[in-house]
Order: C-alpha cells, then sequence, then structure tokens
C-alpha cells in the first residue's frame, strides 16, 4: 500500500493521517454529507492537499442514539461515494463497515482498505473478505457495555481475538492494523486511560490507528461544544503519538498533518525533505 506520492507505507517512519468522510445525513461531528457527491468529491480532494494520507469513509453513522441501518442502505449510500472517490482522488480509501457484504462492494468500487468498527464481533465472515481481497483490516476494539474486569488487558484481549478470526481467515499479519476504539464502549475516564496507556497494546505487535478526533470526552475535560475542540484533538493526537500510534483518523486533516510532523520530529526523528542539515 503506498500513499498518494507513490510512498509506500513504512510504520515507525512517521505517522499517516486518516481523513474522515461521512456520508450519513447524522454525524456526531456535524458533518456528515449524506448523498451530496459533490461534496464528498470536494472535501476529498481538500484533505489530499492538505497532506491526507488515507481517506476513511462510512455510510453509517456512529454517534450514541443512532439508529443501524441494513446492508443495502448502507451499500446505496456509499457506493455512489466511492466511485466517484476512486476517479478523482489519489489516496488509498479505508471503508468503515462491520458487514461482509458492503466491505466486498466497497472494494470492487475502489477501496482498498476495512476498518471494522466491530473487530469481527459483529461479523467475523468480514475477515474472509480481507483475505479474498488483499484489503488491509483495522480492527477496532468495541463492546456494548462500559464494564470491564481490567481495562486494558480486556482490551487487549478482545483484539487479540480479533487477530486470531482475521489470521484463521487467511488475512496475513502484515495487513493487521490495531485501534483501541476510543469512545466506543469506555466512560470518558477508560478514554483518557486508554490514551495512557497505548504502549501496551502497541506491545501486542500490530500498527495502532488512534480516533480521538472531536469527541465527547474532549467536550468533557475542556466543557466545550464539538465545534471547538481542534486544541483538544491535537492534545490527543500529538500524545497518541508519542505512545505509538501509527495512524490518526481526523475531520481536521491541515492541522492535524502539522501536529502529527511537529510530533514526529521528536518522537520519531522524521524530518522534511527541505530540512537543511
Amino acid at each position: 500500500m503506498t500513499v498518494a506520492s507513490g510512498e509506500p507505507i513504512i510504520w515507525g517512519r512517521r505517522t499517516y493521517v486518516m481523513g474522515i468522510i461521512n456520508v450519513t445525513p447524522d454525524s456526531f461531528s456535524g458533518d456528515g454529507l449524506g448523498s451530496d457527491i459533490v461534496a464528498i468529491v470536494d472535501q476529498a480532494l481538500r484533505f489530499q492537499e492538505e497532506g491526507a494520507d488515507i481517506l476513511d469513509v462510512g455510510a453509517e453513522s456512529t454517534r450514541p442514539g443512532s439508529k443501524p441501518i441494513t446492508a443495502d442502505q448502507e451499500i446505496t449510500r456509499l457506493i455512489p461515494a466511492l466511485e466517484a472517490l476512486a476517479d478523482r482522488v489519489s489516496l488509498p480509501i479505508s471503508v468503515d463497515t462491520c458487514k461482509p457484504a458492503v466491505a466486498r462492494m466497497a472494494v470492487q468500487a475502489g477501496a482498498s482498505i476495512i476498518n471494522d468498527q466491530w473487530g469481527l464481533m459483529a461479523d467475523p465472515e468480514l475477515a474472509a473478505v480481507a483475505a479474498e481481497t488483499g484489503s488491509p483490516l483495522v480492527l477496532m476494539h468495541n463492546q456494548r457495555t462500559r464494564k470491564y474486569r481490567d481495562l486494558v488487558p480486556d482490551i487487549c484481549a478482545r483484539l487479540t481475538d480479533g487477530v486470531e478470526l482475521a489470521r484463521s481467515a487467511g488475512v496475513p499479519e502484515g495487513n493487521i492494523v490495531l485501534d483501541p476504539g476510543i469512545g466506543f464502549g469506555k466512560t470518558p475516564d477508560h478514554n483518557l486511560e486508554v490514551l495512557r496507556r497505548l504502549p501496551e497494546l502497541k506491545a501486542l505487535g500490530y500498527p495502532l490507528l488512534v480516533g480521538t478526533s472531536r469527541k465527547s470526552t474532549i467536550g468533557l475535560v475542556l466543557d466545550l461544544p464539538v465545534d471547538q475542540r481542534l486544541e483538544g484533538t491535537a492534545a490527543t493526537v500529538a500524545l497518541a503519538i508519542a505512545g505509538g500510534a501509527d495512524i490518526v483518523r481526523v475531520h481536521d486533516v491541515k492541522e492535524m498533518v502539522r501536529v502529527c510532523r511537529m510530533s514526529d520530529s521528536i518522537v520519531r526523528g522524521w524530518r522534511p525533505n527541505s530540512w537543511k542539515r
């Protein structure tokens, strides 16, 4: 897998920025674009210009209280957007879905990464789609309750179960990425603890994706609405990188690219091509 410049993704070299494109009418962050293909393509092109490495396209809202949609409904929303994006942008496209039928059609329409917010716990057959298509697979921790015996070990155990399902289905180990699921099945205190303890998740031996962008824990800490959480997001992104994050999933691409580059220069020794030694 490569990013827009043709640079191969090499884990540990720098942090990769995944720009969020919500083709939903009811995103928690207020940026749902629905079926407006022109707006979807415009946002993708802007993200590409601002330095995004990957686009993550989702057609089912995950905001609290949102109603599930069927695979057919998700496909109807998603596929026209993916086809338009595949024609216009040069970034790899991730599809945010837990449904095998949706993922298979999404890959046919131009997606190259599958991002499963249930880490194969909703439908293990998604692993077979990833194996058949050769798509990298993101396994996110999620659960329906907020109860844990021991927070981080429990998350590690659930993610390890997902990894074993993926590998058993034929997904190459090098195609697996893990996501601790900030904001999913966790209290605000849990979310902050997970961010503090990312090195324990990194020790599982897989690249880490972390998504904190504009989430409610930031709003609670700072007492700010969703449209005023830029600085809080920046702080969590920088600290996530220090904790081992390899990909950050964000709404505000331009600003978070800058945060990543500055953080990478400290944490990973990354330097821009223009750096004069």
